[in-house]
């Protein structure tokens, strides 16, 4: 919140999607923030759900033009959002943009997660592509995009049924499929937090790892399986799901300080989403449901 207050470039409207809560955060809002618009929703709808409840409210019923969108996760520098729109130039006003997307780094390591591209499969952007100020992605994280309230006009809400993960991924598909452009403003930066990040040294390599619940392994595995045999059933995408799924496994099997469980509800996941089978079925803390 103070983060977003202090922004160079003031903001019309903060809205807080209180995601069926019960630790006292509309109490806490109120009393110190009071200037904020708070939605609480009634249960735990998670990321993907709270996504939607707040892009209906801001860009649907307020008609913001633009919509700011952040995880619990993410902290935007004071300068941030003038960043944003002024590194993205005439592209703001290009209406075929549906999406400004900053470059999300993980404050600890100081890596980088930049967007990426889609080819019926996952691609990682060239040097040259992501070293120019202004470039075009497929894919982006949710958290620190700033969403053109027409583009919701045309392709609706994300998806709710999809509850945490991959979402994102959707609802940015959805907005190329419709011919709406996605602009990587280079200079524009923020601190997205990635799991609980641990750094891992393999001989002369060393790699950093988000852990993840098991809960969150089975959503990511289910979506992404969904996503690609229902959406996009190609043999080209099917292969590249099946390597990313695979690499993750291996990941996790050497990394993860959970390993049985996390391996158990990714195959969890994987089943669930060859059969279509969607919606919430575990929450933090939960068994199935």
């Amino acid at each position: 919140m103070d983060a977003l207050l202090a922004q160079s470039r003031p903001l019309q409207e903060i809205i807080v999607i209180d995601n069926g809560s019960r630790d006292g955060t509309g109490a806490m809002l109120a009393a110190r923030y009071p200037q904020v618009t708070a939605l609480s929703l009634p249960q735990n709808v998670g990321a993907a759900g709270g996504w939607a409840a707040g892009l209906s409210y801001a860009a649907l019923e307020k008609r913001h033009d633009w919509v700011w969108n952040f995880d619990d996760d993410s902290v935007p520098g004071p300068g941030a959002l003038e960043s944003l729109l002024t590194g993205a130039g005439n592209h703001a006003n290009d209406p075929k943009v549906g999406m400004l997307v900053p470059v999300p780094v993980h404050k600890e390591t100081g890596k980088a997660f930049p967007p990426v591209l889609w080819r019926d499969g996952f691609v990682i952007p060239g040097a040259e592509m992501i070293r120019q100020p202004v470039w075009f992605a497929d894919l982006a994280v949710a958290s620190g995009c700033l969403v053109r309230r027409e583009a919701v006009e045309a392709i609706g809400l994300p998806r709710s049924d999809f509850f945490m993960d991959v979402f994102d991924f959707e609802y940015c598909l959805r907005l190329r499929s419709r011919g709406y452009k996605i602009a990587v403003v280079t200079q524009c930066e923020f601190s997205h937090e990635l799991g609980e990040t641990r750094t891992f040294r393999l001989g002369r390599l060393s790699y950093n790892w988000p852990e993840h619940a098991s809960w969150r392994e089975y959503y990511i595995s289910r979506n992404l399986t969904y996503l690609v045999g229902e959406l996009y059933p190609t043999r080209r995408a099917r292969f590249a799901l099946a390597r990313r799924l695979l690499r993750h496994g291996m990941l996790v099997l050497l990394f993860s300080g959970n390993k049985r469980e996390c391996v158990k509800r990714m195959f969890q996941g994987w089943l669930d989403g060859r059969r279509g089978r969607l919606g919430i079925r575990f929450l933090p803390g939960s068994k199935s449901r």
